[in-house]
């Protein structure tokens, strides 16, 4: 069987290149895991053909945080994240974390997969902070085997809370580690997932889940053994933690994380919404990234990222769902659209708001840049094969068809693609994930729901 995939009368592709090309009219090879070739009229008799006709193609999105574990726990009113603070809501939601297990940590993440893939989404980092009595140190290894199954790029972020609730955290005794278990069980994983080749399939960030909830130690370890083993560190900062921080250490968040060496090129923090102009000046010195997180800023009525200052401090920043705690669902077309809203709303004066185009950069060039895939990110020759195709047939597409650049946040292309490719891969083809049956996923993970948290609530509240 040929490894080859032509996909032939795209009727444009949009590469997201430093050119910012897009090739109307035109076919694209792959050869296995990457591209070979994109132009007119191209022949390939060993290759099998996709029919693109009335298709626009794009780069595969990029999701830097996310929280799949979460995806069991949303829609609920009980904890309603827009009626709390951060940190209220931290001390709440925890209580019923604690009860999720291993069977909770593979349905929830097989759903946040598979929603994020069939919204175009080809490669996610996740930050698994979950580990209670009752999954031990398995998560990562639960999550790695959805990721197989479904057959999206997973990048998975082993996080941890090392600081006992008496000391400070809002952590309850079931979900505390010490920073020699956590670093430990980095060192497992990385041994045993991380794949730093070109076009690799999974990879391990360290991630600390933010420092009000751990000791001061877990992060100074974890910079020293992501630098030893090069790999990259991820953690929650700038989202209502400074006050504590800034009390418990006598400097805001940003600062402390500076002078213990957990800032770099190597480093990405998600939200940073508390974060000042001045900050973003070290943001950019340093070279460490943001993920922006629309969602979760809309329903908690937090400031809007200003991301136009930002970037003019050569802040990188990319986009993120986050957990579906704070979002409720895993659909990064939704989150490019809301990001895109949010800063037009944001722009104090004509013609400074970033385009739809930008946004679409932000998620998938900048997306890679973050996480280190310079593989991936753009539909270039030699670059990895994952994208996503729209079907421009429907009525609702009618009168935006001229300029795919800036159709999808703008024209509010949310829903789902007609197919996503991973790494040369097939694994959505007109709506529906080719890899697994959805309808007994849905039963299965119901089940599961049912079983481990929805039963718990009435004991928890």
């Amino acid at each position: 069987m040929t490894n080859k995939k032509l996909i032939k009368n795209a009727r444009a592709i949009v590469t997201c290149d430093e050119k910012d090309q897009v090739f109307w009219d035109c076919d694209l090879l792959i050869d296995g895991p990457k591209i070979v070739k994109i132009g007119k009229d191209i022949q390939d008799e060993s290759a099998e053909v996709i029919d693109a006709e009335d298709k626009f193609v794009y780069p595969g999105l990029i999701n830097t945080h996310h929280h799949f574990f979460q995806t069991f726990v949303r829609n609920l009113l009980t904890i309603d994240y827009p009626n709390l603070m951060v940190m209220d809501w931290i001390d709440k939601i925890y209580r019923i974390f604690k009860e999720i297990d291993d069977d909770v940590i593979y349905y929830s993440s097989l759903t946040a997969m598979g929603d994020l893939l069939k919204h175009g989404c080809t490669c996610a980092f996740d930050h698994q902070y979950c580990y209670t009595k009752k999954t031990g140190n398995r998560p990562v290894d639960r999550q790695m085997e959805a990721a197989g199954l479904l057959g999206i790029r997973y990048h998975a972020g082993r996080g941890a809370n090392t600081l006992p609730r008496e000391k400070g955290s809002s952590i309850p005794e079931e979900m505390v580690e010490s920073t020699d278990e956590f670093l430990a069980d980095c060192e497992r994983i990385i041994a045993k997932y991380h794949d730093p080749k070109p076009f690799s399939m999974s990879q391990i960030v360290i991630s600390p889940c933010q420092p009000i909830n751990c000791y001061a130690e877990t992060f100074v370890e974890s910079a020293k053994l992501a630098r030893k083993l090069g790999v990259h560190l991820h953690t929650h900062l700038g989202e209502g933690e400074c006050a504590g921080i800034e009390e418990r250490y006598g400097k805001r968040t940003l600062a402390w994380c500076e002078d213990i060496g957990f800032v770099g090129e190597d480093v990405w923090i998600a939200h940073g919404w508390e974060l000042t102009p001045e900050e973003f000046k070290i943001l950019g010195r340093t070279g460490t990234g943001v993920s922006h997180c629309p969602a979760p800023a809309v329903l908690g009525g937090f400031p809007i990222l200003d991301m136009r200052a930002m970037m003019k401090e050569n802040v990188l920043i990319s986009l993120g769902c986050d957990g579906s705690a704070t979002n409720d669902s895993s659909n990064l077309l939704d989150s490019l659209r809301m990001a895109y809203l949010m800063q037009a709303y944001h722009s104090k004066e004509r013609g400074t708001c970033l385009s739809s185009y930008d946004m679409l950069k932000i998620a998938t060039v900048n997306g890679a840049k973050t996480l280190g895939r310079m593989d991936l990110g753009s539909l270039e020759e030699g670059k990895g094969a994952d994208l996503f195709m729209v079907d421009l047939n429907g009525i609702e597409m009618t009168g935006m068809l001229h300029d795919p650049k800036n159709m999808l946040a703008r024209g509010g292309v949310t829903g789902p693609v007609w197919m996503t490719m991973v790494n040369g891969e097939v694994v959505v083809k007109d709506g529906r994930l080719t890899n697994v049956d959805e309808e007994e996923l849905v039963k299965k993970g119901e089940e599961v729901c049912d079983r481990v948290l929805r039963n718990e609530f009435t004991n928890i509240w």
